[in-house]
């Protein structure tokens, strides 16, 4: 994803590090940055305010129930392969 306009933090390099920063795991320098993207950006801070709620349903639906340790990498490794399903089904609607 990008908007087409120059960053000093690129898109991808934000969205990768997006659910870190709702996770407050970051170094101020990093969120920093993240924070100027996200008032530059609007397809970022769109993403990022998906990501911030679908967080909050899991937390308030799931919260007593104990996490699989793989969890998370389960749902990245989905999410990557149905962005990159999207990408080419974008792809070849264009061509």
């Amino acid at each position: 994803m990008s908007c087409g306009t120059p960053h000093n933090t690129s898109c991808s390099e934000v969205l990768a590090k997006v659910y870190a920063y709702i996770d407050g795991e970051l170094e101020d320098a990093s969120c920093e940055d993240i924070r100027v993207h996200l008032d530059e950006c609007g397809p970022c801070l769109e993403e990022y305010g998906l990501e911030e709620v679908v967080k909050k349903l899991v937390a308030k639906h799931c919260g007593c129930d104990p996490v699989p340790g793989d969890l998370r990498s389960k749902v990245l490794s989905r999410l990557t392969a149905a962005r990159a399903d999207m990408q080419i089904r974008e792809a070849h609607a264009e061509s």
